[in-house]
């Protein structure tokens, strides 16, 4: 596998050849079962989380999902949450956690949603909810960013034992174009500010911001293979400690950025 420059990766990211939550949910996870609502009368379809089993194993996996279609790309603002998403993802993870269930997150967001009926339903105070929640859940909790990885959009996804990357992945506070259109008011430095800003696997791994990058060859079969053999490795490495001891290497991993 050949290093590419961010530009590139930026770009791999945001592809149409990217793997879909579909595909990763329907081969990891074939006896998948869905399950809907935050509870308080919304079921964002940016958010798919549900149960399923892993080496016979009950999880709870919890994913973002950008859609295929136009249609269903206008109705999960693509692949950007609702505070209601976000509200799912903490009710299903708080189960997760009361039935002793590892939980799975699957991220590739541009970031939360920035509409004005977002705000207005409190996306700020939903995502903080999720940081200070599920990074206290004492249960397993992995994150795989196999797309982009957006700003706290991806962070409430993020806040558990293990953040892993596929090869052609970002994982950022913003996009470059909105970094470049920060810093220099110019849009089209976008490729420059993807290389400043360090989101690439490689740079953010040796920063120790994540536990490691996933090889992700052309095919989509290998790269759920490739997924399954880090999850099957990472949960039997957290699964052997206690609760309280799980607690503890968590706040570590976060201390020491």
């Amino acid at each position: 596998m050949t290093d590419k420059n961010a530009s590139a990766i930026v770009a791999a990211a945001r592809s149409d050849q990217k793997i879909t939550t579909k595909e990763l949910i329907q081969q990891l996870f074939p006896d998948f079962i869905e399950l809907h609502g935050d509870h308080l009368g919304t079921d964002d379809p940016a958010i798919i989380g549900g149960l399923a089993s892993f080496n016979n194993q009950p999880v709870t996996v919890i994913a973002t999902d950008r859609g295929k279609t136009v249609e269903k790309r206008m109705a999960t603002h693509f692949g950007c949450p609702t505070p209601g998403g976000y509200r799912k993802a903490l009710r299903l993870a708080k189960q997760a956690a009361k039935f002793h269930r590892p939980i799975l997150f699957f991220v590739n967001t541009p970031g939360a949603y920035p509409g004005k009926s977002a705000e207005e339903n409190g996306q700020g105070a939903a995502i903080a909810d999720n940081l200070l929640q599920i990074a206290q859940l004492p249960t397993p909790i992995i994150t795989v960013i196999f797309g982009e990885g957006g700003s706290g959009g991806a962070l409430a996804l993020a806040c558990g034992d293990a953040v892993w990357m596929l090869a052609n992945s970002t994982y950022s506070i913003l996009s470059p174009e909105g970094f470049a259109s920060i810093l220099w008011k110019d849009s089209r430095r976008a490729g420059e500010a993807a290389e400043i800003m360090q989101l690439t696997p490689t740079s953010l791994l040796k920063k120790q911001v994540i536990e490691g990058i996933i090889a992700e060859p052309a095919d989509h079969q290998q790269v759920t293979e490739n997924i399954s053999a880090v999850l099957t490795r990472e949960l039997t490495r957290l699964e052997q400690y206690s609760p309280e001891e799980l607690m503890n290497k968590r706040h570590q991993r976060y201390r020491k950025f």
